[in-house]
């Protein structure tokens, strides 16, 4: 579960980075999740983006961008690397246990 978590903060932690990947203006991106230009501007700076926020950003970064897409695939990755490995039979065992 904890994985889930160092997962989102490493997307967040990379927000700005996945923008200037991604090419798209800032006005272009506020619009996009409905924010004005000048509050996009702020949040950006300071980091301080809501979880909504996140999200929207990510769908519109990721939707087209595979630059985007694969930058933020090994962001995820990097959150994970200390992470122990499991085999295929035991993830599909503790799915099991969890579905059922």
């Amino acid at each position: 579960m904890l994985s889930v978590f160092s997962e989102y903060n490493a997307i967040k932690n990379a927000i700005n980075e996945l923008i200037e990947a991604s090419g798209y203006r800032n006005d272009y991106l506020a619009k996009k999740i409905g924010i004005s230009q000048a509050n996009f501007s702020v949040k950006k700076q300071r980091g301080s983006w809501t979880d909504k926020e996140v999200e929207k950003i990510v769908e519109v970064l990721t939707h087209v961008n595979e630059d985007v897409d694969d930058m933020l695939m090994l962001k995820v990755a990097k959150a994970r690397e200390n992470e122990p490995t499991v085999t295929l039979a035991d993830y599909k065992k503790e799915l099991q246990e969890i579905f059922l």
